[in-house]
């Protein structure tokens, strides 16, 4: 896949008779049950759709210190449904959005799929991201966290890998509303992996993913977690939002608590679902294309306006692909763990270890 442009210069639209039909085209190819669904749970009226827009539009003049570099209506439109059309949430979302970037610039540049450290981290599965959507239509993305070898790819890449990820994922109308999950398997996690899980970068992936994109998360889920992925709390606790941590959940190895709230039919193999195991190449493969075997061909074209040329010599080393540890939590499909007296401690909401 080519880079795909976000980021587009500011033009103040008029919000005339016109206005209108551009409003209704902004929820062509929703399925019915999806418009309703916008209505009960993000309270999307159609009729005011382009009052709304226009409305967090015009705080832009309140934050002459950010380059808002694309205001168009469909892309403010994600950020009113990830903050349920609370209009001054939206434009502080939107804001926040473009003062990360502009915080961050370094993570920004040449912020592309064949960018050497995004594909490195693309091709080791950094995110995965399952074809099939759950009950809810929600998108899931998985992170086998023993994959991460800390000599081939930064916690940076691999960041902005799964940003940019979100970035080609957001475009479809029906994730903004129906949203993502998020499965992390802890699997293997080794201990010096997990020291270099700084407060600083921990918080850098926070500030990045919670309070700065527009993407509904309807869960983060830890399979396998070691106890000292519990201690990690401790780090990232004061940087999470209420919501956030009522919606992180601890599995350890009972799968039967994950099950309740992802089907096992909307699941790979590892997580004892009926779908085969995951392959570590189908994401990076769609984000790619034809680049994806071609791994020392790189083109360092600008991703948008606001990102400067990469020219860092150290990301052009090598990006073959490296054997990727397997979970240790496969388990035939259908097979579920039956849960063992003690064992739901695991299972609840980090929220429940306050």
């Amino acid at each position: 896949m080519g880079s795909v442009p976000f980021l587009l210069k500011y033009q103040k639209l008029s919000t005339g008779k016109g206005d209108l039909a551009k409003m209704t085209h902004l929820q062509a190819g929703l399925s019915p049950e999806t418009i309703e669904k916008a209505r009960l749970e993000l309270n999307e009226n159609p009729d005011i759709l382009h009052q709304d827009i226009q409305q967090v539009r015009d705080m832009i003049i309140t934050r002459p210190d950010i380059g808002f570099l694309r205001t168009d209506d469909a892309f403010i439109l994600r950020f009113l449904r990830a903050r349920k059309f609370h209009q001054t949430d939206a434009f502080r979302l939107l804001a926040q959005y473009f003062q990360y970037r502009q915080l961050n610039l370094d993570m920004f540049k040449n912020f592309k799929a064949d960018d050497p450290g995004i594909k490195r981290a693309l091709i080791d599965g950094f995110p995965g991201v399952l074809e099939k959507r759950d009950h809810y239509g929600r998108k899931i993305l998985l992170l086998f966290a023993a994959n991460w070898d800390q000599s081939r790819n930064s916690f940076t890449d691999i960041l902005r890998a799964i940003l940019l990820s979100l970035e080609v994922l957001i475009e479809d109308p029906e994730l903004q509303i129906n949203g993502f999950i998020l499965i992390i398997d802890w699997s293997n996690f080794s201990f010096k992996q997990a020291s270099k899980l700084t407060p600083s970068i921990l918080k850098l992936a926070i500030e990045g993913l919670q309070d700065s994109f527009p993407a509904r998360f309807g869960g983060v889920h830890f399979v396998n977690q070691p106890w000292y992925i519990h201690a990690l709390y401790t780090l990232i606790k004061p940087f999470l939002k209420d919501k956030t941590r009522k919606r992180i959940f601890l599995h350890g190895n009972n799968l039967n608590s994950l099950h309740q709230l992802i089907h096992p039919e909307f699941l790979p193999s590892e997580f004892g679902g009926t779908l085969p195991p995951y392959d570590m190449g189908t994401w990076a493969r769609t984000l790619l294309g034809p680049d994806y075997s071609d791994e020392n061909d790189y083109t360092h074209t600008s991703y948008n306006a606001m990102h400067v040329k990469h020219t860092s010599s150290n990301l052009e080393r090598e990006c073959s692909p490296k054997p990727m540890k397997r979970s240790q939590s496969v388990v035939e499909a259908g097979t579920l763990k039956h849960e063992e007296k003690g064992e739901n401690e695991n299972t609840q909401p980090l929220l429940a270890l306050d």
